[in-house]
């Protein structure tokens, strides 16, 4: 993979190209976006926080081409992954159709969940990203699939399944064997399942992994680079999701509550997972979330932002008070 950066180094967004003309752009703590170059145009998948955190990307991609951004493709509705979208106007917004109806039931909520998340990170560099959101509205929207057809280059957008949210998609390069998936994968982290339908993200995974992939952007990561290394990505998704809806359901069986099945998942999670990033972050949100489709909720709950600070204070004390533990042990 060829690299190269651009701008100072707190905005330094590391270019990684994984194949032909498919691009990864990293900037430390912020989601990993993708490029794709035609002939004639760039595609852009996802979008930074707001306009003020474009402008770094702005400038790498005219390192990359000289061309215009023509679609910006959000594969999914969350605030960090569309607000920064309204930089690229006139280029075409796609999204599927479920995605767009979920920023209109839960968009806001998500963008207010963001801003409390970012309050709890006072030097974190996103603390402000979400004050200056614009958000704009898909101006393409499809139910299923979508072929995308630049200067003879097939770019495929398709909806293979519920996932991080109800309406993912993934994006396809069949020419160069490159896979753009978005949240529905957080290479060496842990994925966020507060949106998420478990049992239908599993099924999600293996048709991503029918696609042999050589190549996979996803998540706050860097790109997956090689067969076995995709492979071995969606492994550990599907591992990670599958115990904790595995553990959820033995919980709700045994009718425990909110706070005796965190514990139970936690002691049954953390030895395995409990090194990923992100890790004691999510796991508040997705356990709830776990404990919902457990329970038979199939839609979730949403995320406002009383609803996220109490979670947070509930279970989140409870990681406090078992860190505070261990430290007076180990004194």
């Amino acid at each position: 993979m060829s690299k190269t950066s651009s701008g100072t180094e707190a905005d330094t967004v590391a270019i990684a190209e994984v194949g032909r003309g498919c691009f990864a752009l990293a900037r430390p703590g912020r989601p990993t976006l993708g490029v794709i170059r035609a002939e004639d145009c760039l595609v852009l998948v996802d979008a930074p926080a707001n306009k003020d955190e474009a402008a770094p990307v702005l400038e790498a991609l005219d390192r990359l081409s000289d061309k215009p951004v023509k679609h910006v493709v959000l594969t999914h509705y969350h605030a960090r992954r569309r607000l920064g979208a309204s930089a690229f106007v006139p280029g075409e917004i796609i999204s599927s159709d479920l995605t767009r109806r979920l920023i209109e039931e839960r968009g806001r909520q998500d963008l207010d969940c963001e801003q409390v998340a970012r309050q709890q990170e006072p030097q974190g560099p996103l603390r402000a990203a979400y004050a200056s959101g614009l958000p704009v509205d898909p101006s393409l929207t499809f139910a299923s699939s979508l072929s995308l057809r630049l200067s003879g280059r097939e770019v495929r957008v398709m909806h293979l399944g519920r996932g991080h949210t109800m309406g993912d998609v993934v994006v396809y390069v069949p020419d160069s064997g490159v896979m753009f998936g978005g949240d529905l994968l957080e290479p060496g982290g842990c994925v966020d399942a507060r949106d998420g339908h478990l049992a239908d993200w599993l099924r999600t995974l293996e048709r991503m992994r029918a696609f042999r992939a050589n190549a996979l952007i996803a998540g706050c990561a860097p790109a997956v680079a090689g067969p076995t290394q995709v492979g071995e990505a969606l492994n550990r998704t599907r591992d990670y999701l599958d115990t904790l809806l595995g553990t959820a359901k033995a919980c709700a069986d045994e009718r425990m509550s909110l706070k005796e099945a965190y514990a139970a998942i936690r002691d049954a999670m953390d030895p395995r997972f409990g090194k990923l990033a992100h890790y004691s972050t999510r796991m508040p949100f997705n356990v709830v979330r776990a404990l919902e489709e457990a329970g038979g909720q199939d839609l979730p709950q949403v995320w406002t932002a009383d609803r996220y600070r109490q979670t947070l204070g509930l279970l989140g004390s409870m990681d406090r008070a078992d860190d505070q533990s261990t430290a007076s042990n180990a004194a």
